[in-house]
C-alpha cells in the first residue's frame, strides 16, 4: 500500500487520464502530466511565475507576505481550472487522488523546509453543510499520509463567513478577510514554535491565505508556508 492509501493492485489497473480522457494507468497520464503540469520558476514567497534565476518576486520584496513560502503544483488555467471547478463545486472529491500526487511532487522540488503540522484551509459552516465536504482538507489529508505530515482540520477555525473571494474586485479581498480566522483556543499548545503548511485549492491574491497565516503566527506558530495546488497568474502575464 503506498502512504497515500492506495495499492500497488489499485495502481497497475487501467483507467481513464481526467484531462485527455486516454487509457493508461493512474489518473493522469504522463503526456498529459508533461504537456500541462511542467515544473516552471516561481516565486519563494507568493508561487507566482517568475523568469529563471529569480527566486523571490519584486512585489513579495516590496511587501512581504507574512507566509514565508508558498508552493503551486499548477497554474490556475486549462484544463486544471475546470477540472478543479468540478472537484470543488461539483463534488467529483475522486480528483483529489489524480491532484496531491502533483502537490506532493512540487513540495519535494521546491525543498521547502518540512513542517510540524498540514493544516486545510477552512470553510465557514454554512458553505460546508452547503457542498458536504472541504476541498483543502480533501486534498490535506491525503497529501499528510503521502509524505507523513500529521494534519489536522479542526485546529482553524472559521469564524466569520463573508462573501466569495471571486465576487470581489481585488482591491477589496483584504478587507474581505481581514479577522475571518481564528486559531481554537483549546489546542494552541499544538502550534508553540511549530511550522505550519496552510493547504488550500488555489491561490489567488493571497488575501485569504495572509488573513489564516496572521491567525497561526498570533496564535504561537514558527513559521507559516502555503501549499497549494494551483497559482492563479497575475493579469496580463
Amino acid at each position: 500500500m503506498h502512504a497515500d492509501g492506495t495499492t500497488e493492485t489499485a495502481a497497475r489497473w487501467p483507467g481513464l487520464c481526467i484531462v485527455c480522457r486516454s487509457w493508461g494507468r493512474g489518473r493522469l497520464c504522463a503526456d498529459c502530466i508533461a504537456r500541462f503540469a511542467p515544473h516552471r520558476p516561481r516565486c519563494a514567497r507568493c508561487a507566482i511565475q517568475l523568469p529563471g534565476g529569480a527566486a523571490v518576486c519584486g512585489e513579495c520584496l516590496r511587501d512581504p507576505p507574512p507566509f514565508e513560502r508558498s508552493v503551486a503544483a499548477l497554474d490556475y488555467a486549462a484544463p486544471w481550472s475546470g477540472l478543479i471547478a468540478q472537484f470543488k463545486f461539483h463534488a467529483a472529491v475522486e480528483l483529489a487522488s489524480a491532484f496531491v500526487p502533483l502537490l506532493a511532487d512540487a513540495v519535494r522540488r521546491s525543498e521547502a523546509p518540512r513542517p510540524t503540522l498540514l493544516v486545510p484551509a477552512p470553510l465557514a459552516p454554512a458553505r460546508l453543510r452547503e457542498r458536504g465536504f472541504n476541498q483543502a482538507w480533501e486534498l490535506a489529508r491525503r497529501l499528510g499520509r503521502r509524505l507523513g505530515i500529521a494534519a489536522d482540520p479542526s485546529l482553524l477555525l472559521r469564524v466569520r463567513d463573508t462573501p466569495h473571494q471571486l465576487a470581489l474586485p481585488l482591491a477589496q479581498r483584504a478587507a474581505n478577510v481581514q479577522d475571518a480566522f481564528a486559531v481554537e483556543p483549546r489546542r494552541r499548545g499544538l502550534l508553540h514554535g511549530g511550522e505550519v503548511a496552510l493547504v488550500d485549492d488555489v491561490l489567488t491574491t493571497g488575501a485569504t491565505a495572509a488573513s489564516m497565516s496572521r491567525a497561526l503566527l498570533q496564535a504561537g506558530a514558527a513559521r507559516v508556508q502555503v501549499w497549494v495546488l494551483a497559482r492563479t497568474p497575475r493579469p496580463g502575464d
